[in-house]
């Protein structure tokens, strides 16, 4: 089984965070997007992955410091890592040919910006499964559409009447991810573009106009990551689900209290140092930094950032940050200072 995960895209979404560190790689309680999200569809999977294949940008922004750490998840997963670039921001069908030579054989896609918690079996007889999510509001969202035998027949984008309240979640299985190359391929040749770009969903259509089984496989739960609150919230979800996992640990061994509490649950990286605070719940808190004479909640801060006499909640905090202050929601970037 291979995974191929475009994320050639900065995440406008979410500045100022992602001007200094791809989207992607911001971590979520304790561990960077792309990293949770591929660990997660390998335990989805069950099956050895004997390749990661990353598209990703400008080596500018996605540089050696990138590619290390993905080398190094793929090798923590016992698969070879793949890197490829996308030089120019053509859509979703042009990041997955960038990874052409990889294509072949059983393969998820998986796009990095959302984070999933599953538990279902792949259907033998699809050559095709589409992860979905059963939402509330299905206008808002891409759509499948099913047939009498539960197959996917159809995808429809916002549809004003309803059509399924099975929402497309970006993650895709192919019995043989060779056939949706051979499309894609034909898309490229005959210069089909949707909105100016290159689209998946054009190679799916043809996959099934071929008559090709399509599934869906549902997902419990769908987090996505694309601006500071439903982060932060994406955040606050995902540390009650590794609390009651019990699977991590969420407080590093070397973190030092100072007269402070930690409400759980929290991501508490190494090297903290909490003095005179209450931390908690619902916080992640990256290596290196200092908290003292603060209260914070429902935040998500990063390293070696340096927080003073401090009211928060609801805030997202970069990188190298020094924050003395009494503001409330915030959403700064990294390398910034309040006093």
């Amino acid at each position: 089984m291979k995974i191929i995960v475009p994320m050639a895209g900065r995440g406008s979404r979410l500045r100022p965070h992602s001007l200094t560190v791809p989207k992607p790689l911001i971590p979520v309680a304790g561990q960077p997007i792309v990293h949770r999200l591929v660990k997660d569809i390998a335990k989805v999977l069950k099956q050895p992955i004997e390749e990661i294949a990353f598209v990703l940008g400008d080596p500018a922004w996605f540089g050696d410091d990138v590619v290390s750490s993905l080398q190094d998840l793929a090798k923590s997963l016992g698969a070879k890592a793949s890197i490829y670039r996308q030089d120019k921001p053509l859509g979703t069908g042009h990041a997955i040919m960038c990874a052409k030579p990889s294509l072949s054989g059983p393969a998820v896609i998986a796009y990095a910006d959302t984070l999933i918690r599953a538990e279902f079996d792949l259907d033998p007889a699809a050559d095709s499964v589409i992860w979905t999510k059963q939402v509330d509001n299905p206008e808002a969202y891409g759509v499948v559409k099913l047939n009498e035998n539960s197959e996917i027949v159809e995808l429809v984008e916002k549809p004003e009447n309803f059509v399924s309240d099975q929402a497309v979640i970006g993650i895709y299985y192919f019995k043989d991810v060779a056939v949706l190359k051979g499309k894609l391929q034909e898309i490229l040749d005959e210069n089909v573009m949707n909105g100016g770009e290159y689209q998946i969903n054009d190679g799916i259509k043809r996959m099934m106009a071929e008559g090709k089984v399509f599934k869906t496989g549902t997902v419990d739960e769908w987090m996505d990551c694309g601006n500071k609150t439903i982060t932060i919230e994406t955040n606050k979800r995902m540390l009650g689900f590794l609390k009651a996992d019990n699977d991590e640990q969420l407080v590093s061994a070397s973190a030092k209290l100072e007269n402070s509490t930690i409400v759980e649950p929290c991501f508490i990286g190494e090297n903290v140092i909490l003095k005179d605070s209450i931390v908690g719940p619902y916080v992640s808190v990256g290596n290196n930094t200092v908290i003292e004479n603060s209260n914070v909640k429902n935040s998500l801060i990063q390293t070696h950032t340096t927080i003073k006499n401090a009211n928060l909640e609801d805030a997202m905090i970069g990188n190298h940050v020094k924050y003395n202050g009494e503001y409330k929601s915030v959403s700064i970037g990294d390398y910034s200072v309040l006093e």
